[in-house]
């Protein structure tokens, strides 16, 4: 019996030819594995069979938008520097900088765009403000200029320069709320076809989560329950509201909207900073079924699977998906939990 709080617990060998590095397209052949908790029974489908498997409930979708929030810059010493954004702050930013900066280091970017390193925090991020002809800049204006000189924040496991093509890979159909430096995954499978299809059977409603680069940040205490999970602001319609108070059966796509989901569930907040971390110790309490890709070792989305089905048919799961050549991570396959 593995301990549920022990990090090791989560940890999982993953051959390297099985990171996706691309989407399999069309997106509905995409491969979905498909576990039925009440039978035990593991089904081996595609994406496309979506909407004819899919038990009676109301989905929720993950509307934020992905900004293009790698940008390449120097010091004015002339040092090469990246920056990568996190979240807004009052009148800043939160950002990861490559590149050896202190408080007070001025970066220059292409469009005339500067920043001010303001302080350092200790989770290796920055403070920055930005500023343009000696104006500061606001949220919206920030997000203007890094859609001309930026980059589509690719993960880290990704080996590769981003492309033309991942500004529509790497975004969700129905994006539409900027903020987002990492996609809600396992939206990017939906096609308008597919969600046309599910509109026949299911009701769709939609909240914001601004996924933020902590996404990727790995669980460094050995004792998971000891770990401070990273910061990300939501917002929930009424119209979504409506249904999370009600007692209708819920699909959360991807765990952005399962966290939120399920710290409304908690609070009963319409917005704010989400920091909810689901684990064992922490089961969900509203959303009823998860649709997800496959996560990284040691991660608290590995752990958020394990809230709803546990954690030896979580690695049982995993196991199988590797020996039938899912793809996994951010463009990988993905599975559906019933």
């Amino acid at each position: 019996m593995s301990d549920i709080n022990s990090l090791s617990s989560y940890d999982y060998e993953l051959p390297a030819r099985l990171i996706a590095n691309k989407p399999v397209l069309p997106k509905e052949s995409a491969k979905l594995l498909v576990y039925e908790r009440k039978s035990g029974e593991i089904s081996h489908l595609t994406f496309g069979d979506l909407s004819k498997i899919l038990p009676p409930c109301d989905v929720v979708f993950n509307d934020t938008k992905v900004i293009k929030a790698r940008i390449y810059g120097k010091k004015e010493s002339g040092g090469k520097i990246e920056l990568l954004l996190n979240s807004p702050l009052q009148d800043a930013f939160s950002a990861f900088i490559k590149g050896r900066v202190k408080v007070g280091s001025v970066l220059e970017f292409d469009e005339g765009l500067k920043a001010i390193v303001k302080e350092l925090l200790d989770d290796g991020s920055r403070v920055v403000q930005f500023f343009a002809n000696s104006k500061a800049l606001d949220t919206s204006e920030i997000y203007q200029i890094c859609e001309k000189i930026g980059h589509v924040p690719l993960p880290p496991y990704i080996k590769r320069q981003d492309s033309k093509e991942d500004e529509s890979w790497y975004q969700s159909i129905f994006a539409k709320n900027n903020g987002a430096v990492a996609a809600p995954t396992a939206s990017l499978h939906f096609s308008d076809e597919m969600i046309l299809e599910l509109k026949k059977t299911h009701d769709i409603h939609y909240l914001t989560l601004h996924v933020g680069a902590g996404t990727f940040k790995g669980v460094e205490n050995d004792d998971i329950t000891k770990h401070t999970m990273h910061s990300e602001f939501y917002h929930i319609p009424q119209d979504t509201a409506h249904v999370l108070d009600s007692d209708t059966p819920i699909l959360g796509v991807g765990t952005t909207v399962t966290r939120c989901v399920e710290n409304y569930a908690r609070d009963g907040r319409l917005d704010g900073a989400c920091k909810l971390f689901l684990n064992l110790n922490n089961k969900p309490i509203r959303q009823n079924y998860l649709l997800t890709n496959f996560h990284l070792p040691k991660s608290t989305l590995i752990m958020l699977v394990s809230a709803f089905i546990g954690l030896e048919k979580t690695m049982e799961i995993y196991k199988i998906a590797i020996e039938n050549n899912y793809r996994f991570y951010s463009y990988g396959d993905g599975m559906l939990i019933i």
